[in-house]
């Protein structure tokens, strides 16, 4: 994986002024465009949108300063249509417009060459399991919520506790199959895990296939396949997000597996009163890679 992202920023570079074709990029690298953009902005902290923006942005930057050619001809050459579409991407990234930076020469924010590389971790090891499912179904009650890596996302919070405490019970009466008990749903999210961006969040069960959705409530229906699934044990919710992000840089790039699409399952298994601390699994979609 590191080195197909590495090739991936080589040919981001090459094409600069293009846009990149990544669904043949990924099959060259014989990966998914889906996964190449997960782990891309897992391990960048970055979509990798934004860091194509910023790299056009920060090559582009020269020839504004040096003066060369017109605004428009630089637009051009770096995959705008108008000097007006250009001068905003410019302005997003260095935090004032061409015009200006060729006046004053500033202000300019650089955006390096991305370099992946693996450095050993791993001292503690990641409890993972791997489980092959057939199809299944999960009903509960839908929302759409933006994406937020750190911390407690408030939408979520809202959307759960406007649920009546009968609702919960009733809801994990429901569940006749694997992942058991109450879940914690994450479909429809972004591949580039752009913070801000909307995903479908489902508080609800596991069904099995034949179940019939009991009525009011939301279904997805989640394809037959294989699931790495990691137990997480600690303050909630740092323990779990950083289980997440170790997935991308420690579990992926070591073992041969990648994500497919579909969404990603939290069951708590275990918890303390106040929410403050718990154990959970976290299933993850997965497919030889």
């Amino acid at each position: 994986m590191i080195s197909a992202l590495n090739r991936l920023v080589d040919q981001v570079e090459r094409h600069l002024g293009e846009e990149l074709d990544l669904g043949r990029l990924a099959g060259e690298l014989g990966t998914t465009e889906y996964h190449l953009r997960r782990m891309f902005s897992s391990l960048a902290g970055m979509p990798l949108s934004e860091y194509v923006r910023r790299r056009r942005m920060t090559v582009a930057a020269a020839d504004v300063v040096r003066g060369e050619n017109d605004l428009l001809d630089i637009a051009v050459r770096h995959g705008y249509g108008s000097s007006e579409a250009f001068g905003r991407a410019f302005r997003a990234v260095h935090g004032a417009g061409p015009g200006d930076v060729r006046r004053d020469g500033g202000p300019l924010r650089t955006q390096p060459q991305l370099r992946f590389r693996l450095t050993v971790e791993g001292s503690i090891p990641m409890d993972t399991r791997l489980v092959d499912r057939p199809a299944f179904r999960l009903a509960g009650h839908a929302a759409r919520v933006p994406l937020i890596h750190q911390g407690v996302n408030p939408h979520i919070q809202e959307h759960i506790a406007a649920l009546p405490p009968e609702e919960h019970v009733r809801l994990k009466g429901l569940s006749d199959t694997e992942p058991a008990g109450l879940l914690q749903v994450s479909d429809d999210v972004d591949p580039d895990a752009t913070e801000g961006s909307e995903l479908t969040y489902l508080h609800g069960v596991a069904l099995d296939q034949d179940t019939p959705v009991p009525d009011g409530l939301d279904a997805i229906e989640v394809a037959a396949g294989m699931w790495a699934v990691f137990r997480t044990s600690g303050p909630h919710p740092q323990a779990l997000q950083t289980t997440w992000a170790a997935t991308a840089t420690e579990w992926f790039p070591s073992n041969p597996w990648r994500l497919r699409t579909g969404p990603s399952i939290v069951a708590v298994l275990d918890r303390t009163a106040d929410f403050s601390t718990a154990t959970c699994e976290l299933w993850l979609p997965v497919e030889p890679a």
